[in-house]
C-alpha cells in the first residue's frame, strides 16, 4: 500500500514537472522572447478581435431581450464631456439681455437684468459640471462582461450570466496570475540587468545597453498588461534634446510611450521598492529625480530640465503637464513650467478604448496597487498613440499661451474635450484668478475696456513706485 502511494506520488510529481516545463517553454517562446526582441506574433491582435466580436454578440443579445420586453437598452447620455458650442462674449450676452429687457442705455452702467446672466451661468455649471466629469469613470455603451459595469445593463439573461461567470474564471484564474508572474519577472530582470549595466566603465556602451534594458523592461510590463497599442505618425516620434508632453490618464502612460522608445523621466525620489527601481534606472539611463525639498525650488527644477534638454545625446524628457490623471474624455489645463524652457516640444496624444477596461486612475478613490490589479483583471489595455509634429514657441507668445496651443492640438488629435480648468481642482478650491477674471470682464461692460486697461496700468505704476 505504501509502495503504491509512493509510486502515485512520484507519477504526480513527474506530471507536474512536465506540465511546468511545457508551460514555461510556451511562456518563454510566446511572451518572453518577443518581449526581448520587440516583435509580435499576432496573438494579441487575434485576442482583441475575438473580444470585439464577443462584445458585439452580447450587445445584440441584450438588445433582443430589451426589445421583447418593450424596453430600451441602456445607453449613456453622452460619450464623456462634449465641448460646448461657441457662446457669445460676456459683453454681447449682457447687451442681449438688456435689449430683451428694454433697458438699453447710451452709457454703460449696472442693470438689474445683468443678474440673469450670472444666474444662468451658475445653473449651467451645476447641471453640467465639467470638472467633476473629468474625475469619474468613463461610461461604456455596451457591456464588456466586467463586474464593475454589470449594473448598467439589466437585460442579460441566463446565457450572458453564464458567460460572465466564465469570464471571471478566465480573468482571475488564468490571466491575472500570468500577468502578475510576468510583471514580477520583468521587474526583477530589469533591476538586475540595469544595475549590472551601470557598472560598465565605457559610457557609450553603458548608454547603448541601458537603452536596450529599458526597452526590454517596458515591453515586459506591456506584455503583463496584455496591452495592444497602435502608434500613429511614427515619423514625429520625439528626438533627443527635446521635451515630450502628453495627456495623462494613468501612471501606465509612461510604459505605453516608453514601449516605443526610451525617455528620461522626471519625478520625486521614493523609498522602498519604487526607490530601488529608481536607483537601478538612473544607473543606466539619464533620468531626473528630485528630493522632496528640491521639487519646491522651481528655479532648480527648470535649470536641470534645461541642461538636460540642451544635451542632444540625452533622451527626450517625458512630462505630463496636467499634473493629475484625467478620465480619458478631456484634456485639462497644462502647467506652463515645462513650456518656459524654450526647447522643442513634441506633443503626444493618448486615447484608451474603454470597452476592454477602464484605464483611468482615480487616485482619491483607489491606491496604486489596487489600480494595477483592476487593470490586470480587465480583459486588456487597448489604446492609440498619436505623435504630433514638433512645436516651438512663437515670437511674442508667452509660456501659458504656448501650453494652451499644444493642449488644443493634443485634444483635437485624440478627439478629447479641450478644457481650460486646472486639474488641481480635483483636490483644491477654485483659484482667485478665475473669479477675478470674471469680475474684470464684467467691469469692462460697466466701465468700458479702455478705462479698465487704464486703471490696471495706473495700479501697476503705483505698485512699482511703492517697491
Amino acid at each position: 500500500m505504501l509502495q503504491f502511494a509512493l509510486s502515485a506520488y512520484n507519477l504526480l510529481c513527474r506530471c507536474l514537472g512536465v506540465a511546468f516545463a511545457v508551460w514555461f517553454t510556451l511562456l518563454f517562446v510566446i511572451i518572453i522572447v518577443p518581449a526581448v526582441l520587440g516583435v509580435s506574433l499576432g496573438i494579441h491582435g487575434f485576442y482583441i478581435r475575438t473580444l470585439c466580436r464577443l462584445f458585439e454578440w452580447t450587445t445584440s443579445q441584450m438588445e433582443l431581450r430589451a426589445k421583447l420586453k418593450n424596453q430600451q437598452l441602456f445607453k449613456p447620455h453622452t460619450k464623456g464631456i462634449l465641448p460646448k458650442s461657441e457662446l457669445l462674449s460676456v459683453q454681447e450676452n449682457m447687451q442681449e439681455l438688456r435689449s430683451s429687457a428694454h433697458s438699453r442705455r447710451s452709457e454703460p452702467q449696472f442693470d438689474l437684468a445683468d443678474v440673469i446672466y450670472f444666474c444662468q451661468k451658475g445653473v449651467e455649471s451645476i447641471v453640467d459640471d465639467e470638472v467633476t466629469k473629468c474625475f469619474s469613470a468613463q461610461e461604456v455603451e455596451s457591456w464588456n462582461l466586467l463586474t464593475r459595469s454589470i449594473c448598467r445593463f439589466p437585460h442579460r439573461g441566463l446565457r450572458l450570466t453564464l458567460l460572465w461567470g466564465l469570464g471571471v474564471l478566465i480573468r482571475y484564474g488564468i490571466l491575472l496570475p500570468l500577468r502578475v508572474i510576468l510583471a514580477v519577472t520583468g521587474i526583477f530582470l530589469f533591476v538586475v540587468l540595469s544595475t549590472s549595466v551601470g557598472f560598465l566603465p565605457n559610457a557609450k556602451l553603458r548608454s547603448f545597453l541601458g537603452e536596450k534594458v529599458h526597452l526590454m523592461g517596458y515591453r515586459f510590463c506591456v506584455k503583463s498588461l496584455t496591452a495592444f497599442i497602435t502608434y500613429h505618425n511614427s515619423e514625429n516620434r520625439p528626438k533627443n534634446g527635446s521635451i515630450c508632453v502628453a495627456n495623462h490618464t494613468t501612471p501606465l502612460d509612461v510604459i505605453i510611450l516608453a514601449n516605443d522608445r526610451c525617455y528620461s523621466l522626471v519625478g520625486q525620489v521614493h523609498r522602498g521598492l519604487l526607490g530601488m527601481i529608481q536607483k537601478a534606472m538612473v544607473k543606466s539611463s539619464p533620468h531626473i529625480w528630485f528630493e522632496r525639498a528640491e521639487v519646491k525650488d522651481r528655479h532648480l527644477v527648470a535649470k536641470r530640465l534645461c541642461d538636460h534638454a540642451a544635451d542632444k545625446t540625452k533622451q527626450p524628457i517625458l512630462i505630463f503637464p496636467e499634473g493629475t490623471c484625467v478620465n480619458n474624455t478631456s484634456v485639462m489645463m497644462f502647467k506652463k513650467g515645462s513650456f518656459e524652457i524654450g526647447c522643442t516640444i513634441f506633443p503626444v496624444a493618448i486615447k484608451y478604448d474603454v470597452r476592454f477596461g477602464d484605464a483611468y486612475w482615480n487616485s482619491s478613490k483607489f491606491g496604486l496597487v489596487r489600480h494595477l490589479l483592476r487593470i490586470m483583471s480587465s480583459w486588456a489595455l487597448v489604446c492609440s498613440v498619436w505623435y504630433l509634429p514638433p512645436m516651438k514657441r512663437e515670437e511674442g507668445e508667452d509660456a501659458a499661451q504656448f501650453a494652451k496651443r499644444v493642449k488644443a492640438a493634443i485634444a483635437a488629435e485624440a478627439g478629447l474635450a479641450d478644457l481650460t480648468w486646472d486639474g488641481g481642482l480635483k483636490r483644491t478650491k477654485v483659484k482667485d484668478a478665475f473669479r477675478e477674471e470674471q469680475q474684470r470682464l464684467y467691469s469692462s461692460v460697466l466701465l468700458g475696456e479702455h478705462q479698465i486697461q487704464t486703471e490696471e496700468i495706473c495700479c501697476k505704476d503705483e505698485t512699482q513706485e511703492e517697491d
